[in-house]
């Protein structure tokens, strides 16, 4: 099945990210049959600075085979960017969609994963970030069921009985580095409409929590259960997987992924160097070397539990660049 992809990519480090993703996809998929869509916010009220990418960006990314889509910014910007990858939906082909975060390397072939594009889902490659429970409550149950309450969805099917009672993992949680579904107008309007709906008209059992940077997580549960999705099965594992890395950060990348993504990282290196040399982290981690030493300070078979105590390991050597 064709279907199309796409990623954000502003001014900084998102379109070096961006050449980084259009490039793997080019090298690990040559036959994919849809398109690249690389979303750019345009200027307006909601930026501070210009969001464009530059041109010689664009330019690079065209020669890979990408296509530049603009958009325009109307309820977040500056204030929370990670709302470009709702408000961008609603620019592409109302076709199948997958979105990927731009700091993701393309390792696999996507085009022969098996997609159920009616039944929507995302990435469960997450952490315990969401609700933060105070000692006095409420309890993450009564938080979560607080909002499919909101919007008329039934909680207890999206719940997973394997998990005991208010453990995080109970609950429908993603990370919004990937996600899919049939139509990306559909989906864009109600993630859109609920986004907003939570920012400005939180539950009262959400006044104790913290709505960013988390608003986009907090949402695409909700939006995935409305549309009769839910956690991905078996025929999704190549996400996360063989077929994709997000990576988060370079120092991450070499500090927990795979020799696979870290030999496509390197491999590329050469080709995108023009266009990447003034990226801080691509300079340091790969011209200057530091990836491998970043690389040898963890066990891939026995890596710290949390992210944060790889990145403190990382800060701690000097070789942790954003």
């Amino acid at each position: 099945m064709s279907f199309n992809i796409l990623a954000i990519a502003q001014a900084g480090r998102l379109e070096h990210e961006a050449i980084l993703l259009a490039a793997s996809l080019r090298h690990s998929d040559p036959g994919f049959p849809g398109t690249l869509f690389i979303a750019e916010p345009q200027p307006g009220p909601k930026w501070q600075d210009d969001p464009r990418i530059s041109d010689r960006t664009r330019k690079r990314l065209t020669a890979l085979g990408a296509t530049i889509l603009p958009f325009e910014t109307r309820a977040f910007g500056s204030d929370y960017p990670h709302g470009n990858k709702i408000e961008a939906l609603a620019e592409l082909p109302d076709a199948p969609f997958l979105f990927l975060d731009t700091d993701t390397l393309v390792t696999g072939p996507l085009s022969e994963i098996p997609f159920d594009f009616t039944r929507p889902s995302a990435s469960m490659r997450r952490e315990n970030t969401w609700p933060k429970v105070e000692l006095y409550g409420p309890t993450a149950t009564e938080t979560w069921k607080a909002l499919y309450d909101r919007f008329d969805l039934d909680f207890e099917s999206s719940l997973d009985p394997s998990h005991p009672d208010d453990y995080w993992q109970r609950f429908l949680y993603f990370n919004a580095g990937w996600f899919f579904h049939q139509s990306p107008r559909a989906f864009g309007n109600r993630f859109l409409a609920w986004a907003k709906e939570i920012r400005a008209n939180p539950p009262e059992e959400l006044v104790c929590q913290e709505l960013y940077p988390w608003l986009d997580q907090i949402t695409l549960p909700l939006v995935i259960h409305s549309f009769g999705g839910g956690r991905p099965g078996p025929d999704l594992a190549p996400l996360d997987g063989s077929a994709t890395c997000h990576y988060r950060t370079l120092p991450l990348l070499y500090a927990r992924e795979s020799d696979r993504a870290v030999a496509l990282l390197e491999g590329l290196a050469d080709q995108l160097r023009p266009d990447l040399r003034q990226w801080g982290q691509f300079k340091r981690m790969v011209i200057q070397g530091e990836g491998t030493k970043a690389r040898a300070l963890f066990d891939r078979a026995n890596l710290p539990r949390r992210e944060q105590m790889i990145r403190n390991t990382l800060k701690r050597e000097g070789l942790w660049v954003r």
